[in-house]
């Protein structure tokens, strides 16, 4: 049994990354969490507020709102039977934030893992949505040949 009346076995610690030694070089926390996992979360470089912090909510956070106000409309315009336009939209808005996110120091809560990783991740998507909703039937706008091969050669054997 602990001396210390814990109750049950004492489980194992880890170091805490974050506190600092004390003299006889022990850190001063322990923690219980498995040592894998991320111990801390830092701020996203971007993460700073796009505004100064006396401008109201909606000003500090303009670049977040401009992108969900984009998809909510591209959203609302697919759910109304608009939809290559509305898809494009989408498409168009996730693009939107990459190339903000590349090119503003501070976009508030639009920036959620590193400046590399936002970029692309917005990037990557807003491309494969703007591909899809030009590809879409019928009379779609853009069409690449090897695919209605592909899908013929899959779907016939």
């Amino acid at each position: 049994m602990p001396a210390d009346n814990s109750r049950g076995p004492a489980e194992p610690t880890v170091r805490d990354a974050i506190s600092a030694p004390d003299a006889t070089g022990r850190p001063r926390r322990t923690t219980r969490r498995f040592p894998l996992f991320t111990r801390d979360t830092a701020r996203p470089e971007g993460g700073g507020r796009a505004a100064p912090r006396d401008a109201p909510a909606p000003a500090r956070q303009w670049p977040m709102l401009v992108v969900l106000s984009a998809v909510a409309i591209g959203l609302l315009m697919t759910a109304l039977d608009v939809f290559r336009y509305g898809t494009l939209l989408v498409g168009v808005a996730l693009l939107a934030a990459s190339a903000m996110r590349w090119t503003l120091p501070g976009v508030g809560m639009l920036a959620v893992r590193s400046r590399f990783t936002d970029i692309v991740t917005y990037g990557i998507l807003g491309l494969a949505i703007v591909l899809l909703s030009l590809m879409a039937q019928p009379h779609p706008l853009l069409e690449i040949p090897f695919l209605k091969d592909t899908l013929h050669f899959t779907v016939d054997k």
